[in-house]
């Protein structure tokens, strides 16, 4: 799977350690998930994808188009 979060992360000047803090994980956790030795979690994927304004489908390499789906209103 191509992951798009090292890309990201580059693109925007952080380290791996600034993701992992915004994620509460540990640097060499999230450095796997980056060299795709771990799967990332769907919960990380929602975070960074908001995090970066893109959708999930653009993070996981799904789509090249960036912009994030709107959020669904109400519950």
């Amino acid at each position: 799977m191509l992951l798009r979060i090292r890309d990201l992360r580059e693109d925007n000047d952080l380290k791996q350690k600034d993701i992992a803090d915004y994620l509460i994980c540990d640097q060499s956790l999230y450095s796997k998930y980056e060299r795709g030795e771990r799967p990332l979690p769907l919960e990380f994927a929602e975070k960074l994808a908001d995090y970066y304004g893109v959708s999930v489908d653009y993070l996981l390499g799904r789509t090249n188009i960036k912009n994030p789906y709107p959020k669904k209103q109400g519950g």
